[in-house]
């Protein structure tokens, strides 16, 4: 506890961010209740405000010290918690009640590894080794894009009951909402959307419910959804291997270059194959609605360019801007000849 308070006191007085992995946690580590209760009676008591106290040995020390004393939550800009299971959410949801809003707007939860790289400078962060291991470890039984579907959306929701195809069920809602609602709408995609809204929403999606989406009265909503969930699997849909080939697009013959392209679309897994061809024959149609919605072919290019690959490490180079969108302007106005020569069993 003394440990504790000596490293917090190093940084509360300035803005702070905690990162709590929860993997790892075991009953030899998990503090008791008379912890708390310790805990409790060493801080300053002009600092309590109100004492909460979760009935579990989930991350309690942290949660304690942060929900419970002003000067250490104060200055703390966020709290993320990587690898939460489903009992620390239910818990969450059922103390809500009892913590402000503003502070709750700082917890956020981060399933993978890869995530906090679009929160924090990953690399100056002291991991635990047991995490990385574990990390690790499950690369060894799913590809990342297969374990992101799985984790939010068990094997029943995915599985298109009518047709077999494993095509997440917030993709298959927002593109059939565009359908139906917004081929013709002027600038669709380029728009953005309230940032609480698309947070409720997701939320929503990541407790496996379904979305009405007329409900938000706003169809740019589902637009910016779709290219969310693109932008935030941990490997991309066009997958890292095919990062360098897609590079190469630029010094292909121009005649030659569709061929290519099949080429390197041919050779996707079949989970990664099947997701794109149904998202490439939707970005298709909206581009043949060009002539009202200025969305052509080179303009959803641009759009969805980056959301479909990206490097392994670091971020994409001005330079790869050019074949990346060539690449994804060929996938959509040649949509017909690069995908139709492989049929997935149960497509």
């Amino acid at each position: 506890l003394r440990y504790l308070k000596y490293t917090l006191d190093q940084y509360v007085e300035n803005d702070y961010t905690i990162v709590y992995f929860h993997y790892g946690l075991k009953s030899l580590n998990k503090p008791s209740l008379k912890w708390l209760q310790t805990a409790y009676k060493e801080f300053d008591r002009k600092y309590v405000s109100k004492i909460f106290v979760l009935p579990s040995m989930i991350f309690k020390s942290l949660l304690t010290i942060s929900f419970s004393f002003p000067r250490y939550k104060k200055n703390l800009k966020a709290l993320y918690v990587v690898h939460p299971t489903n009992f620390i959410k239910i818990l969450w949801n059922i103390f809500k009640p009892l913590i402000s809003h503003k502070f709750g707007k700082k917890i956020t939860y981060l399933n993978y590894l890869s995530d906090l790289r679009e929160h924090l400078k990953y690399d100056q962060l002291n991991i635990p080794q047991e995490v990385i291991r574990y990390v690790a470890s499950l690369k060894y039984v799913v590809s990342p894009f297969v374990r992101l579907l799985l984790f939010f959306f068990p094997p029943n929701s995915i599985k298109d009951k009518n047709k077999g195809e494993l095509i997440p069920p917030v993709m298959k809602e927002t593109v059939s909402y565009l359908k139906r609602k917004g081929l013709q709408v002027e600038g669709l995609f380029r728009r953005s959307a309230s940032i609480q809204t698309i947070k409720d929403v997701q939320k929503l999606y990541n407790q496996g419910k379904s979305v009405n989406f007329d409900d938000y009265h706003d169809i740019h909503i589902p637009a910016v959804i779709l290219k969310t969930f693109l932008r935030e699997l941990p490997q991309p849909l066009l997958t890292f291997e095919c990062y360098d080939h897609i590079l190469g697009i630029t010094s292909v013959e121009s005649s030659l270059r569709v061929t290519r392209c099949k080429q390197i679309i041919q050779g996707l897994p079949e989970h990664n194959y099947v997701v794109l061809k149904y998202l490439i024959c939707f970005l298709h149609m909206v581009s043949r609605e060009s002539i009202y919605n200025r969305m052509t072919a080179s303009s959803l290019a641009c759009v969805f360019g980056l959301n479909l690959i990206w490097p392994s490490k670091g971020t994409a180079s001005l330079s790869a801007l050019v074949p990346l969108n060539l690449f994804t302007e060929l996938m959509i106005d040649f949509y017909t000849n690069i995908f139709n020569s492989r049929t997935v069993p149960g497509e």
